[in-house]
């Protein structure tokens, strides 16, 4: 049995060969582009108050109008671990998952799905500096799913890279006004 398994399988190098093939040969894949950028900004909050600003429902008060998270789970909108929501870019419909809203620990992590185009992990993490002021870590890791979502990864990594003054901008605005009513972020009692 194992002498006919080697001559079929000289038989096959031998054919590949005398048609150029190599044996160890495959189709190339394309290369899916995988970015990570991360920035610091700070809140002039204390941890409750600034995390608050962070959830999908918290982040309508200054992410602008594009931010506009329809969720599905839980029904009525609520900022906790494993919400899943929806926001709509241009034709697309990106699925967003919370994975973590650890208050305790102070980090929140987010996976965004663009399908067949791009998956997104937003991993924020926050450092008292004292006891008024939140600083806020945020890593976006971008990765295509395909070759065409290597131009989205590209074309949100250069987003990614001016987040921080926009996000510091947009909160700092939203703090200064006159209409923000400060929330503050609680445990979920369902996890």
């Amino acid at each position: 049995m194992k002498s006919t398994i080697v001559i079929q399988a000289a038989t096959c190098l031998t054919a590949a060969a005398a048609f150029g093939v190599s044996a160890l040969s495959q189709p190339a894949t394309p290369q899916l582009l995988r970015t990570q950028t991360a920035f610091e900004l700070t809140v002039r909050l204390p941890y409750a108050q600034a995390a608050a600003l962070f959830g999908p429902e918290g982040e309508r008060a200054w992410a602008g109008k594009h931010w506009n998270p329809q969720f599905l789970y839980p029904q009525a909108p609520h900022d906790e671990q494993n919400a899943v929501f929806t926001i709509q870019h241009g034709p697309v419909t990106a699925v967003w998952v919370n994975t973590l809203f650890d208050l305790e620990t102070r980090h929140f992590i987010y996976a965004c799905f663009l399908p067949g185009i791009m998956v997104s992990t937003i991993d924020v993490r926050f450092a008292l500096t004292d006891t008024n002021t939140t600083q806020v870590h945020v890593v976006y890791t971008r990765t295509a799913l395909a070759p065409v979502g290597n131009n989205h990864v590209t074309a949100f990594t250069e987003m990614d890279k001016t987040a921080a003054h926009d996000w510091q901008q947009a909160i700092d605005t939203h703090l200064a006004s006159s209409k923000h009513e400060i929330r503050t972020v609680r445990r979920s009692r369902t996890r």
